[in-house]
């Protein structure tokens, strides 16, 4: 008998911190939930950053994910753009392990190889691949598809390191 595994998936983002959950039973997954938080722009840092760690403790407890993976920081052009993400991308890291979770950590790339086949898909493809994947999903956004993404790519990879440990 197979496990079933809950899991959130988060791509992180100071602006729009997409989350999505959902359970992985084998190579099944079925759609839980999904959405975006977004801290006001016009707010301080720190209360941007507390916005989103209240907001994934939040939906944790709502939740009650086993796992969570959360998509590696992509170096941007500017280096104060890359460190302010790396800031939301600690609160992405963080709260769910403050919390007893196990985190997974994937670079974007590798997100897109395990969805839609090819590391420089477009946004269109993973949204298309993760309804797919998942018919009932009912994201409203390329933060929450990007989300549901990396939970799948989670699910796909902890299967593999499954298999590989038990053969």
């Amino acid at each position: 008998m197979l496990n079933i595994v809950r899991i959130m998936g988060i791509d992180p983002g100071l602006r729009r911190t997409g989350w999505g959950i959902i359970e992985a039973e084998g190579n099944r997954l079925r759609f839980i939930a999904c959405g975006v938080l977004t801290p006001a722009v016009d707010q301080e840092l720190s209360l941007r950053l507390v916005h989103l760690h209240e907001g994934l403790m939040r939906l944790i407890a709502e939740h009650h994910p086993t796992e969570a993976a959360v998509e590696e920081t992509f170096v941007n052009a500017g280096a104060r753009s890359t460190l302010l993400l790396g800031q939301a991308r600690g609160i992405a890291v963080m709260t769910p392990a403050s919390m007893g979770l196990p985190v997974g950590e994937y670079s974007a790339n590798l997100v897109k190889k395990s969805v839609v086949g090819t590391g420089h898909a477009e946004k269109k493809q993973i949204e298309l691949m993760v309804k797919t994947l998942m018919p009932a999903a009912n994201f409203k956004s390329a933060d929450a598809a990007d989300a549901l993404a990396i939970a799948i790519c989670h699910a796909h990879h902890r299967q593999h390191r499954k298999l590989a440990k038990s053969a």
